[in-house]
């Protein structure tokens, strides 16, 4: 499980933002957030992690835990139904109902498995 740390670094390099921006956002003082990020690594109270988390956009959980945000498994689930309709948008209708048709089968047999 990788630490509070090694997450909050993690989230502000995929954000593209620095500890000075993070700051900006969250009325947190910047020495403050180095120190969450030093080599003390020290862990915010709960609501300067909740500040954190807001400004990210991330939950407090997936800074403290690592766990994959809920931001993120939205955003994935949206590509991929997108990814998906686009696809079936460009298969004749005939086939359309028959891969629904198999879709749904094969999940409602997994569901009573």
């Amino acid at each position: 499980m990788k630490s509070f740390k090694e997450n909050l670094r993690s989230e502000l390099d995929f954000q593209g933002l620095t500890v000075k921006e993070l700051s900006a956002k969250t009325g947190i003082i910047k020495g403050t957030l180095d120190n969450y990020l030093g080599m003390r690594a020290s862990i915010p109270p709960a609501d300067v992690a909740v500040k954190i988390a807001q400004a990210l956009n991330v939950s407090v959980e997936y800074l403290v835990t690592g766990e994959e945000s809920l931001r993120t498994r939205d955003a994935t689930k949206v590509v991929f139904k997108n990814t998906l309709q686009e696809d079936l948008n460009s298969i004749p209708k005939n086939l359309q109902i028959i891969l629904k048709d198999l879709i749904h089968t094969t999940a409602s047999t997994l569901r009573q498995s």
